[in-house]
């Protein structure tokens, strides 16, 4: 019982460590740049975000917290 727990233990974190470097291979198992998170669609537009009123601001920079127009 003791073997088996530690070989389904090692067989864990093998396959997991696979998993995990998967997105930074292409196709022919060369690694690449590994893909950002994705940013939501207000903050990709100029960096301006809504705040819980619905008004749009400014991100970042140097007008951060400006109100601008709603894209």
């Amino acid at each position: 019982m003791r073997t088996f727990s530690l070989a389904l233990a090692s067989f864990a974190l093998l396959t997991s460590g696979a998993a995990l470097a998967a997105p930074c291979k292409d196709a022919k198992g060369k690694f690449i740049k590994c893909p950002t998170a994705a940013a939501k669609p207000a903050a990709a537009a100029g960096g301006v975000v809504k705040d819980a009123k619905g008004k749009c601001h400014v991100a970042s920079g140097p007008k951060k917290g400006q109100f601008t127009k709603c894209p």
